[in-house]
């Protein structure tokens, strides 16, 4: 009989998906990793597990303990998932600029749900990355994840989503497209495709309000590129040390608006139902056109699931409100 032990065995081995209409502009073939087959609906469940794996190993986390974390919601979901199956209580610690949905899903798993403000510097005792590590300090037998530090993320996709896209595309992969925010699957999946084969280009989706494109052309961290955006799960105002520049080429930054309109786009005319996130990457990919030829075979990646954001993207009312539609 064929079955998973426990719901952590199902993670990984997402499959890669033809975008046809969107990308018809696009010379070569465009292939979206689809990650949101994933149990927790998002690319992040490979790193949630990986984190709590090393810690467990090298006893960070130790039984019966306290995972706390700050997050924009999906490394929650995967985090949580993992809490129950192997016993930790769970603490999220999430910004108000999240959606109602990502809140509401992670108290459905049973974590406790911190929510702090997002328009403050991230070293303000109010911020989420503040709010995380005082909580962590705070509560007895805890364990204090920190995805952006945390180099075991990064590991995660080198281990699996790296290698799962070079021997899906049988080593004819030219291109990896994804939208950055700590830093972890640009960086892993980069470096595992470099080493088989440095000619491989890695892009980075940025977001206007972020510090990493002018960053990586310039070596220049620049407090004034920093401002409140609407795209969710991209974008940083801090330099994460998953974030391994070296390996990256390039970075196309997208509008709020583009993101939203884009995200929309993808479930219209793809069948694809995702997060912000991806029509960002999508509309990222067409930017970079010019930087594709006939034969290539062009990799981006979907990070999650179009359910966390019914009440925003997919909101006709909520679209006009930030002035993306008529």
């Amino acid at each position: 009989m064929e079955y998973a032990k426990n719901i952590l065995e199902t993670i990984g081995n997402t499959p890669l998906v033809k975008i046809n209409k969107l990308a018809a502009e696009i010379p070569g073939l465009v292939l979206a990793k689809y990650e949101t087959f994933n149990p927790g609906n998002s690319v992040k469940d490979r790193m949630a597990v990986k984190m709590i794996e090393d810690a467990e190993a090298d006893g960070r986390l130790k039984p019966g303990g306290t995972i706390i974390e700050g997050t924009s919601g999906n490394t929650g979901m995967g985090l949580a998932l993992a809490a129950i199956v192997k016993g930790y209580k769970m603490v999220c610690v999430i910004s108000d600029k999240q959606s109602k949905e990502k809140m509401d899903i992670l108290r459905a798993v049973g974590s406790e749900v911190v929510v702090c403000p997002t328009d403050v510097a991230p070293d303000d005792p109010r911020s989420y990355y503040s709010t995380s590590k005082r909580l962590a300090e705070e509560t007895p037998n805890s364990w204090y994840v920190n995805q952006y530090d945390n180099l075991s993320n990064a590991k995660a996709h080198y281990e699996s989503t790296g290698p799962e896209i070079w021997k899906q595309t049988n080593g004819k992969v030219t291109h990896f497209v994804v939208g950055v925010g700590t830093g972890g699957t640009i960086s892993g999946v980069g470096k595992y495709l470099k080493e088989q084969n440095p000619n491989v280009k890695i892009w980075g989706i940025d977001t206007y309000g972020s510090v990493f494109k002018k960053y990586h052309e310039t070596g220049i961290f620049d407090e004034n590129e920093i401002y409140p955006y609407i795209t969710e799960g991209i974008g940083e105002d801090i330099l994460p040390k998953n974030v391994n520049f070296d390996i990256i080429d390039g970075f196309t930054k997208v509008t709020d608006k583009d993101a939203a309109i884009y995200t929309q786009k993808l479930a219209k005319e793809e069948g694809m139902f995702l997060g912000n996130s991806a029509g960002a990457a999508m509309k990222g990919l067409l930017q970079l056109k010019e930087h594709f030829k006939e034969n290539d075979v062009i990799v981006v990646l979907f990070h999650d699931h179009g359910s966390r954001y019914v009440g925003k993207m997919y909101n006709d009312e909520w679209m006009r409100a930030q002035g993306f539609i008529e």
